[in-house]
């Protein structure tokens, strides 16, 4: 098949951060792929794109110029001519549908929101039927997919987005007398909530028996200057890393991971974490409470500043038990997320995709 990926952004993290890994599955079930990005923004997914062999075609344009998006990705399916149109997010799915409907093209639409905006979910859940078959990258994803847009269960498939590897390499353990190094990767965005870490910081400093430690948050993004001044103001042990190219590499320095956000989907950065032998401190948001457990980490509510600090409170106490936190965490990732099956249901996902395109043929 001749697959035509359609994303909303080329903008570092989110839902573009996979698609190296989905395509090639693609790929290597011997389909041919090419990615369609309805706007630019950052642009820091496309270098990872390219290294991955993807062809990636961006429109110069804004977030809301909606018109000229839809004519603008007729256009190139007109040129491109796929077997079917590939969406992920609801704006690429919404015109992504409209250009299915007028190219007589089937579109498979990913879900990667455990909570759609009101009128997202008014307009997915009004076209739902042009979407032949609806992917989940989670669990959670796929309970308000079904509740929200009121998919049947025959029309929706669960595919984990995250592909645990094996060779991710492992954080260094902490050693005595060593400051404690607690991290967290993502675009600086009032969702992902580090104004609450920051809070939470600034009330550790004052509790007693804590080792020293410091705060690396890496990524870029509009809540860089709101999130600087805080960290002047209150003279915290925290420093913006920015745009981070390698995760890996900056997961591997850490020895504590916290992921404070109001509400995600699946959150691979936390699971990327988990992956890289890290307990994980997170929020009750989306698909980690059903993957993180007192064993591998903490669970803490979304905004609650005081649950968040003695969260840390507790496991800074015990830095020489974060390691062995860590390697719980990796097991289950690997266990549940591992390659292998990640691999196995994309191509059984793929298998009924073809299906679905010889159907309309």
């Amino acid at each position: 098949m001749k697959i035509a990926y359609v994303i909303n952004s080329v903008e570092g993290g989110g839902a573009a951060s996979p698609v190296p890994a989905i395509t090639q599955v693609m790929r290597e079930a011997g389909h041919h792929v090419e990615v369609f990005a309805l706007t630019r923004r950052d642009g820091l997914a496309i270098e990872p794109m390219h290294k991955a062999g993807l062809s990636v075609h961006i429109r110069p344009g804004t977030r809301k110029d909606h018109g000229p998006a839809l004519y603008w990705l007729n256009r190139q399916m007109r040129t491109y001519q796929p077997d079917v149109i590939w969406t992920s997010l609801s704006r690429a799915t919404l015109l992504g549908q409209i250009v299915g409907q007028w190219r007589h093209v089937p579109v498979i639409s990913w879900q990667h929101s455990a909570r759609l905006k009101p009128f997202n979910a008014f307009m997915l859940r009004r076209f739902r039927d042009k979407t032949a078959l609806w992917v989940a990258d989670s669990s959670c994803v796929a309970e308000q997919t079904r509740q929200t847009l009121g998919i049947s269960p025959e029309h929706l498939v669960l595919w984990p987005i995250f592909r645990a590897d094996a060779s991710f390499p492992i954080a260094t353990p902490w050693q005595p007398g060593t400051i404690v190094r607690i991290g967290a990767l993502g675009r600086l965005h009032p969702v992902k909530g580090y104004d609450i870490l920051c809070a939470a910081i600034a009330r550790l400093q004052s509790l007693p028996d804590l080792p020293p430690f410091e705060v690396l948050i890496a990524g870029e993004g509009e809540e860089r200057p709101k999130l600087e001044k805080l960290i002047a103001r209150g003279n915290l042990p925290v420093r913006i890393m920015g745009h981070v190219k390698n995760p890996a590499g900056f997961l591997s320095q850490l020895h504590l991971y916290v992921q404070p956000s109001l509400w995600e989907g699946f959150c691979l950065a936390a699971h990327e974490a988990m992956l890289a032998g890290l307990p994980v401190i997170a929020s009750r948001a989306g698909e980690m409470p059903a993957t993180i457990t007192p064993q591998t980490g903490r669970i803490v509510p979304p905004q609650d500043v005081e649950a968040l600090t003695s969260a840390l409170y507790e496991l800074l106490r015990q830095p020489d038990q974060l390691a062995l936190m860590g390697q719980r965490a990796r097991s289950t990732v690997l266990d549940r997320f591992g390659a292998a099956r990640f691999d196995q249901t994309g191509r059984t996902i793929l298998a009924r995709v073809e299906q679905i395109v010889r159907a309309r043929r």
